[in-house]
């Protein structure tokens, strides 16, 4: 019986393997400026950096209507995946982790609040996406704090709550992982930050995520830690 006290770890994206907030916050501030919304607070264009766009416009801009969407949704995406230069790094020692994590035999998923496209971008231009099994994004189900990325993704491979540990830098994330039955853990550099992680019960709270691997042969399941 394997020693491991997880078979698979499921990655949230930004804000946890990719330094992206700010140019998020700065694709958010053209589709504002192309749309001609109301203008919106750096707290408030960071909060919800781990959602999907729809649901991240609907929370800037409650009461919104279909055509309002569309043309922020269109707008953002343009900015992202064409004309936004901000740039966006992986964390320090991120492909490295992925690799040792693999290597030790762990299955390794993302779910984020990225689209599709999105998503498959980064996957690429990093050389990442060879480590993922699975993958889900917001454009394809239904968008964190919702259970569905995490349920379908342990449908997909065979595994269960018990087995799986959701990794992420948002509030969204803890709850995804507390709606999917599945344990969670805080990186604490991300949007959100250790405090309010806290909220959900996380079995740790790390602020470098280069520590997990010595996390996760020391700890087992269930116990607080905190790796700095």
């Amino acid at each position: 019986m394997s020693s491991r006290p997880y078979q698979l770890l499921v990655f949230d994206w930004d804000g946890t393997l990719m330094d992206s907030a700010a140019r998020i916050v700065s694709c958010l501030r053209g589709a504002i400026a192309d749309t001609g919304a109301e203008d919106r607070d750096e707290h408030a264009l960071r909060d919800i950096i781990g959602l999907g766009l729809e649901e991240a416009i609907a929370a800037l801009y409650p009461g919104s209507d279909e055509g309002f969407v569309h043309d922020f949704r269109a707008a953002y995406r343009v900015h992202f995946l064409e004309r936004d230069p901000t740039p966006s790094a992986l964390f320090p020692g991120m492909a490295e982790l992925l690799a040792d994590l693999e290597s030790a035999g762990y299955w390794l998923a993302v779910a984020t609040g990225k689209s599709r496209p999105g998503l498959d971008r980064v996957l690429e231009e990093t050389g990442l996406g060879r480590h993922f099994l699975a993958t889900r994004c917001a454009d394809e189900t239904f968008s964190k704090p919702h259970p569905a990325m995490l349920n379908e993704i342990m449908d997909e491979l065979g595994l269960m709550p018990a087995d799986t540990l959701m990794i992420g830098d948002s509030e969204y994330d803890m709850l995804m992982a507390s709606n999917a039955g599945t344990d969670r853990l805080g990186v604490t550099y991300g949007v959100h930050g250790g405090h309010r992680l806290a909220r959900h019960a996380p079995v740790a709270l790390m602020d470098d995520l280069r520590h997990l691997p010595q996390w996760l042969s020391g700890s087992g399941k269930g116990e607080l830690g905190s790796a700095k």
